[in-house]
């Protein structure tokens, strides 16, 4: 089995899985093509920039001084066994283990979850939309079965909608939250749309972007089906 590609580290975050003071190892690979992805980089394998036996090294040092250790991307699970196999050994250290996904995989999540305590899974638009947003026309069933995977853990999770004013309207927004609602989910962080690269600061404009966050009807009407919302701006 092919070791474990890595493509970055962020070596201390409050955010990135809540309530936790974590680490966050960013995996090489990624089964979409999402027009706003943050981390093009990452998008194709091949051999990581970072040594998986010397970040192990690394991750080990941190041990009583971090509680959590996310897997990023990309998406972590397209490396299938061996981030499985790697999450395993992090645990081992004590570390919770944390995973941002996009739900691509989700047999893989499900062979996971024994070693999994928490996720942040991208919900990224309506089904029509799923396809002009990721390249993928499978991507939203996909999601959908690993929500659906994760919910019957009974672990803890968020959700996450990030607001590209090109693929997500306000009523897009409700219906989201009505489906996540009527599954049960708790709790949901809906996300600005923030351009991160040069080429994409005109392809939106701030008022294009800001129009989720400064509807307080829209807000209220979201925070009332959910025990926990984030606003994140």
């Amino acid at each position: 089995m092919r070791e474990i590609q890595i493509g970055g580290l962020v070596s201390f975050t409050t955010i990135d899985y809540p309530g936790k003071l974590a680490a966050v190892l960013f995996l090489v690979g990624c089964p979409l093509r999402c027009e706003y992805c943050s981390n093009p980089h990452l998008l194709c394998t091949g051999d990581g920039e970072y040594d998986p036996e010397k970040i192990f090294d690394w991750l080990r040092s941190r041990v009583g001084k971090l509680e959590g250790i996310v897997f990023s991307g990309g998406e972590a699970l397209m490396q299938s066994d061996a981030t499985i196999n790697y999450m395993s050994r992090v645990r081992e250290l004590g570390f919770k283990i944390g995973l941002h996904t996009n739900g691509f995989y989700p047999e893989t999540l499900k062979r996971a979850s024994n070693v999994i305590d928490w996720i942040g899974l991208d919900f990224k638009a309506t089904r029509e939309k799923y396809p002009d947003l990721t390249g993928q026309h499978i991507a939203y069933d996909n999601m959908i079965r690993s929500l659906d995977i994760w919910l019957a853990t009974g672990k803890d999770f968020e959700v996450r909608i990030t607001c590209d004013p090109r693929f997500i309207t306000k009523d897009d927004l409700i219906e989201i939250a009505n489906i996540l609602s009527d599954r049960g989910v708790k709790n949901i962080a809906i996300q600005k749309y923030i351009p991160h690269f040069e080429s994409d600061d005109n392809k939106t404009t701030d008022a294009s972007r800001n129009q989720f966050f400064i509807d307080s009807e829209l807000r209220n009407h979201i925070n009332a089906i959910f025990p926990s919302v984030i606003w994140r701006e």
